[in-house]
């Protein structure tokens, strides 16, 4: 079995904010799926999309992600190399995806605590960029703000190529899926 675990925070407040692409991307990944989210196990909902992959969302805060992650993982017996977090990179311009083999957090708090958490920084991930030609320090307030409308046709055609790039990956290596999406993965759009 694999999973794809998105990252963000839970609640009203904090949907439509940067800091939850990686739940907007498994979101519409559950929704082209035709699958909702049921409580799981412990803190974190998931949604079965077949026998062999479910997607998995903490319902614990950005910061606090990992005990999540590795709770679904231990109950789902899925082994950390079958997973593949996603989640948002203030690195990386908007409208920009890399995959990434493994690594650490580069200032991440989420994906620092999945790293705790699993005792492992060598599993897949998608980084999403959500940076813009704006203020963006301090970053803790940043990734907590909302997109603005601007960008918004960019944030749903982003979410969109994520969900089209797993889809690739799921059933082709990650050496193929780098190759293939980390070359043209930039879909700025100028309004």
């Amino acid at each position: 079995m694999k999973a794809i675990a998105g990252l963000g925070n839970p609640g009203e407040k904090y949907n439509g904010t940067r800091h939850n692409l990686g739940f907007m991307v498994v979101d519409e990944f559950a929704r082209r799926n035709a699958s909702t989210f049921k409580a799981g196990k412990g803190d974190y909902v998931y949604s079965k999309i077949n026998t062999g992959l479910i997607l998995i969302k903490p319902t614990t805060y950005m910061n606090n992600s990992g005990f999540a992650i590795k709770s679904a993982l231990d109950y789902f017996k899925i082994h950390i190399s079958d997973i593949i977090l996603i989640y948002d990179d203030i690195d990386l311009p908007l409208g920009t995806l890399r995959f990434k083999e493994s690594g650490q957090s580069a200032g991440h708090r989420g994906v620092e605590d999945v790293i705790y958490h699993l005792s492992n920084h060598i599993f897949p991930r998608i980084k999403i960029g959500i940076a813009n030609d704006g203020q963006m320090r301090p970053s803790e307030k940043f990734v907590l703000r909302k997109f603005r409308k601007n960008e918004h046709v960019t944030v749903k055609d982003i979410v969109d190529f994520s969900c089209n790039a797993l889809d690739f990956f799921l059933i082709n290596s990650m050496q193929e899926t780098m190759n293939k999406f980390n070359k043209k993965s930039t879909i700025i759009r100028k309004d």
